[in-house]
């Protein structure tokens, strides 16, 4: 039996089964324990009053601990990242199958601040949403995900404050990872498809499969042009050939040579069969290992970036990423930081890695252990006022 309904035996075991307890003070597990507790209950909005209510501290206390009180987050971050990296990477090793390295970022969305606001909510600013197609004022996190045969588990989440640039945060994840025990590859959007990332990743044994924007400059032939204008050229659909990727056909050129800082990749410059030569339909493709033959396992290969639009979506819809109330910097960073441990906890809780399927199971052991806790306290003799006190 727990010893209080603000606590949870099955998330404490899961900590511990994965060392994840030893980063973490007896301190902070508290604080820990409620939010976590309450990111797993019905209705949470990522608010310190909602945490408040599966807590016995008061709401100001649990904004101080995400705000400035003293406990070691460095460690707890760095103990998760070892933990995927483990997992990820032995499945690497017993496979054989290659790891890959998924980044892209996301905006928190948040109300743009009157001029007289006293206290308004910190590092955030105007950021380009590609959803939205419009400037959008909240927090941006540049995350990463690790996948393998798979396996897909959140690896790091970092807030883009313009301080540094993206390009240069996803540099120092990518130096700080192990080197690569198969043939492996790093999947992107075009924003971070450039020569000195590719670089640094191919420095840990991962080539490049990537988005390319359309005034991308290639050299067919020794020319410069272009993708878009190269495409033009290619005006007859038998230069083209019909490849199938999850289920939809595109006609594919496959270009191979230099690029702009790349001195040899493919290309692959595709269109939908429906929409064969429109200009707005037109998408194109890079990678940067050229022994891979087949344009259709490049295209697959990309495919598996969608993975982090719906760990994007599970954090927002079910985790509160866009709903927070916090105001600090520091306690956002923290918020965060705990909310990818909520993520990582539900993967684990599934055999086969699936958030859903493990936040479903977590809210439902942790739903049966407050049922639990209450009949054992009334079975034990204990008073309805001091149960009431415990949960008002």
């Amino acid at each position: 039996m727990n010893k209080s309904i603000h606590e949870s035996k099955e998330i404490c075991n899961r900590l511990r089964e994965n060392n994840l307890m030893s980063a973490i003070s007896e301190y902070a597990l508290g604080y820990i324990m409620s939010i976590l507790i309450t990111a797993f209950s019905c209705g949470y909005r990522g608010k310190t009053v909602d945490i408040a209510r599966n807590s016995d501290r008061h709401r100001t206390s649990i904004s101080r601990f995400l705000r400035y009180e003293e406990w070691d987050d460095s460690a707890l971050e760095e103990t998760m990242r070892k933990l995927v990296i483990d997992i990820i990477y032995g499945e690497s090793r017993k496979s054989g199958m290659p790891i890959l390295f998924i980044v892209d970022d996301t905006i928190s969305s948040k109300t743009n601040p009157s001029s007289k606001a006293s206290h308004p909510i910190e590092a955030a600013s105007f950021h380009f949403s590609h959803l939205k197609k419009k400037q959008d004022y909240g927090h941006q996190a540049v995350s990463v995900m690790l996948s393998c045969n798979g396996i897909t588990l959140n690896y790091a989440i970092v807030m883009y404050d313009k301080s540094v640039s993206k390009i240069d945060i996803v540099k120092q994840l990518a130096q700080n990872l192990p080197s690569a025990p198969n043939p492996s590859y790093l999947l992107c959007d075009s924003w971070y498809v450039c020569g000195k990332l590719m670089d640094v990743f191919a420095t840990k044994g991962f080539y490049t499969v990537g988005a390319l924007k359309s005034n991308r400059v290639l050299y067919p032939y020794g020319e410069k042009v272009n993708v878009s204008g190269f495409a033009k050229t290619l005006s007859r659909i038998a230069l083209f050939h019909v490849v199938t990727v999850k289920g939809r056909k595109y006609y594919v050129y496959r270009y191979e040579g230099k690029l702009n800082d790349i001195e040899k990749a493919v290309v692959l410059i595709c269109y939908p069969v429906s929409a064969f030569g429109q200009e707005k339909a037109l998408r194109s493709f890079i990678c940067t290992n050229t022994d891979l033959a087949s344009d259709e396992e490049i295209l697959n290969l990309y495919a598996v970036r969608w993975e982090i639009e719906v760990y994007f979506r599970d954090c927002k819809n079910k985790l509160a990423l866009n709903k927070y109330q916090i105001r600090s910097a520091n306690g956002i960073k923290r918020f965060w930081l705990i909310t990818s441990l909520a993520y990582l906890l539900a993967c684990l809780e599934s055999p086969s890695f699936d958030f859903s399927e493990g936040y479903a199971s977590l809210s439902q052991t942790i739903c049966v252990e407050r049922f639990s806790f209450i009949f054992d306290f009334v079975k034990n003799g204990g008073e309805k006022s001091a149960l009431l006190a415990m949960v008002a």
